[in-house]
């Protein structure tokens, strides 16, 4: 599982990130952002070219160093200064209310504790910040949530911990947040994996 985990995952991973379908969903994500921006789980620096004028700094958080080295290739074009760093969104190594936008895309799936995770993006936003997402998760129908919760568990042995059956919004609001403009429905693609959650949250 290791040399999965450390060497295939990562090429998977850039390699189905990178659909054309996406491009939208993270243009529109990206661009909101503003100030100091935190993008947890930030991967192979897909969101990178899509974020505006408007963004003073972008940090970059990751726990996989094969996806930073290509961040880290993709941030020379970038328009704003960018750090990244290797670690995991349940303990963000940032002082607490330093961060003006925490960016998320397709990435709350996959945290091992999604909950401490959401705690750490509330605790690092400063008064008035906001967190922008897209996310994949649990869909309405009950069927669908039949599909998901049958799927997950060979699911996040192939997908890296993926997880198809997260209340997205339900989560971001139990932690701290008030949802805001969340938009909901599914992409093109494999239904159980395509229920899409796309908004805007504030700290409470």
């Amino acid at each position: 599982m290791g040399f999965y985990q450390d060497r295939i995952l990562p090429w998977l991973t850039h390699l189905a990130m990178r659909q054309a379908q996406l491009v939208p969903y993270r243009t529109r994500v990206a661009s909101g952002a503003t100030g100091r921006v935190l993008e947890m789980g930030i991967g192979p620096g897909l969101n990178l070219p899509f974020y505006g004028s408007g963004v003073e700094q972008i940090i970059g958080l990751d726990p996989s160093p094969r996806l930073l080295d290509i961040a880290r290739d993709a941030g020379r074009t970038s328009m704003a200064p960018l750090e990244l760093i290797e670690g995991t969104a349940e303990a963000i190594p940032l002082e607490t209310a330093s961060i003006d936008t925490v960016v998320t895309t397709w990435t709350m799936c996959s945290i091992p504790d999604i909950d401490r995770a959401l705690s750490e993006a509330r605790r690092v936003l400063k008064p008035g910040g906001k967190l922008l997402f897209v996310e994949h998760g649990r869909a309405p129908e009950p069927s669908m949530q039949w599909w998901q919760d049958h799927l997950t568990p060979p699911w996040k042995r192939l997908a890296g911990g993926c997880h198809l059956n997260r209340p997205i919004a339900e989560l971001i609001g139990n932690n701290g947040f008030a949802v805001e403009d969340l938009q909901l429905g599914y992409m093109p693609g494999p239904k159980p994996m395509a229920f899409i959650y796309e908004g805007q949250a504030a700290p409470r």
